[in-house]
């Protein structure tokens, strides 16, 4: 519409100055000019005018569009409010505290009936909350209490402390000695000097045992021999064959003699020293060194008695346990 009034007014201002082909007298001229700067003047004032109204189209789609905008923002507002109610409804039934942000202001909607909602949930759920909290009271009223590790690079000292004081100190009482019986021996395929035996000390399976002894006494008098076992020491390989003790001899340089236990014994028996409680260490840790500590002290008296120190190698109610020939001499 604008368009085709903008031709129309540009068509008369032609139309009104026709095209001068001729020359006209000097009042002719003057009325054409008059009517050239009339017209001018005219469209000068439309072209005005139709400015003014674009502006004004302009500004009406403008404020058009700033409704159109605000009545789509109300929308988007209530959508976000009533997501946010519906997460922080979701929150609370998960136990997640809400915690208020300063400065916020607070929200139009009416979250009331999400509350309450949140507060019958709770209510519905606290009896069962109640009875498992009374459930898993009794249980722990029933577990005995049990040290708490020590947490790893905090209490160190502490916790070494204490497990020094519970760990026995190092003396004889850490040997587990017994008494055995030897059920076969032989000698060793791959060494000489060894006997390979299998020993009964009191527990289902007799336990294979290697002794240097080939030099220091017959193989007959080794057949069902009863003998003092250390049973406690560490399994080692001794030429291929795996060694699970130690028989107990009086020993010196030239001369070797097995300890005998006191008559009335039988595969399975404990040995203990008077004067030291018997804790024995299931498998002696080689890095404490318990055996190479109490070594030193194990020996023979005048009486030929095994000892530790003064204590004497004893089976409760049997006797002591004894050497045949070798006095003051060590044990090992």
């Amino acid at each position: 519409m604008l368009q085709n009034r903008c031709i129309r007014i540009v068509s008369s201002v032609f139309n009104g100055a026709p095209l001068m082909t001729r020359r006209l007298p000097p009042g002719r001229r003057m009325n054409a000019l008059e009517r050239v700067i009339s017209n001018n003047k005219a469209a000068e004032e439309l072209l005005r005018s139709l400015q003014e109204e674009f502006k004004a189209l302009k500004n009406e789609k403008a404020l058009r569009r700033i409704e159109e905008l605000k009545v789509e923002n109300d929308v988007l507002r209530k959508q976000i409010e009533s997501a946010r109610q519906q997460l922080i409804e979701l929150e609370t039934r998960n136990g997640k505290k809400q915690i208020p942000v300063p400065g916020q202001v607070a929200a139009t909607v009416d979250v009331t009936p999400v509350v309450v909602k949140v507060e019958q949930s709770l209510k519905a759920e606290q009896p069962a909350v109640q009875q498992k909290a009374a459930e898993g009271k009794q249980q722990k009223e029933k577990k005995p209490k049990k040290d708490k590790p020590a947490v790893e690079g905090k209490g160190t000292a502490a916790a070494g402390a204490a497990s020094a004081a519970e760990e026995p100190p190092i003396d004889v009482g850490r040997l587990d000695m017994r008494v055995g019986k030897i059920v076969e021996v032989s000698r060793h395929p791959d060494a000489d000097a060894l006997y390979l035996e299998k020993i009964d000390v009191g527990e289902p399976n007799p336990r294979t045992i290697i002794s240097g002894l080939v030099r220091f006494v017959p193989i007959e008098e080794m057949q069902d021999r009863l003998v003092v076992v250390l049973c406690n020491l560490k399994p080692a390989k001794m030429r291929g064959i795996l060694s699970e003790g130690m028989v107990m001899c009086a020993s010196t340089p030239e001369k070797v003699e097995v300890l005998a236990p006191p008559a009335g014994s039988v595969p399975g028996d404990l040995v203990h020293v008077e004067g030291y409680p018997r804790v024995p260490d299931a498998v002696m840790n080689p890095k404490k060194k318990i055996f190479e500590t109490v070594a030193p002290d194990l020996h023979t008296n005048e009486q030929l008695v095994a000892c530790y120190k003064e204590g004497p190698f004893v089976v409760p109610g049997k006797g002591q346990v004894v050497s045949q020939t070798l006095k003051n001499v060590h044990v090992k």
